[in-house]
């Protein structure tokens, strides 16, 4: 299976090049503001795509699967949408989720700790392919500040994922960190198209499973 992977886009979808593949992957922060507006483009977009299955998760900034999530869900014609939820395809299992920690106030964030563990414990042992919206702490998740570097990825979902026997881990949230990273058998890929100056220019990550 040809995985084409993508994230953080914020409705510049209509900007970047996707390579063919039999499955798009796009692991939130989709949208620019996060309305249903911009949630019917996107679908549009998907369905001109020609990959034969889609995956879509919400993220920080998708307000609208937060604050109007069956209006939003509706709206989803042309991809399969996980949220805490598992999805097979080709003998692979998928699992999405789109929780990240507490920043600022933004969609879809818990706290560290108990909140947010209790997320990534649902995430079943067998799953073969996880999308989450945000990365694991010390995995891709690197910001350079004029201080030194912050890595705030998510040191619950780390712990989670480390007990996991995963073959690809796709995230994003962390635009400055976009890259792959291959950690035992699990292949992780921050997949994020938009630069920390959110310009979407980081190029689609083609993974074959």
């Amino acid at each position: 299976m040809r995985i084409v992977c993508i994230s953080d886009t914020h409705s510049m979808h209509r900007q970047i090049e996707v390579p063919d593949g039999d499955l798009l992957i796009h692991a939130g922060d989709c949208l620019g503001v996060g309305t249903l507006d911009e949630l019917a483009d996107l679908d549009r977009w998907f369905s001109e795509l020609p990959h034969p299955n889609k995956i879509l998760i919400a993220g920080n900034h998708d307000w609208c699967f937060q604050d109007e999530p069956a209006e939003a869900r509706e709206l989803v014609r042309h991809a399969h949408y996980l949220q805490d939820s598992p999805l097979e395809l080709e003998g692979l299992k998928f699992w999405g989720s789109p929780w990240t920690p507490v920043f600022f106030n933004w969609a879809f964030n818990l706290e560290r700790g108990e909140a947010i563990a209790e997320r990534w414990a649902q995430i079943p042992d067998d799953t073969d392919v996880l999308i989450t919206h945000g990365p694991p702490a010390g995995i891709l998740d690197r910001i350079s500040s004029p201080t030194g570097t912050i890595r705030p990825g998510c040191d619950d979902l780390a712990e989670r994922v480390a007990r996991l026997s995963l073959k690809l881990h796709v995230f994003g949230h962390i635009h400055e960190d976009h890259g792959q990273e291959q950690i035992g058998d699990c292949l992780h890929v921050n997949a994020s198209t938009c630069t920390g100056s959110f310009k979407p220019v980081n190029p689609p990550i083609i993974v074959d499973l």
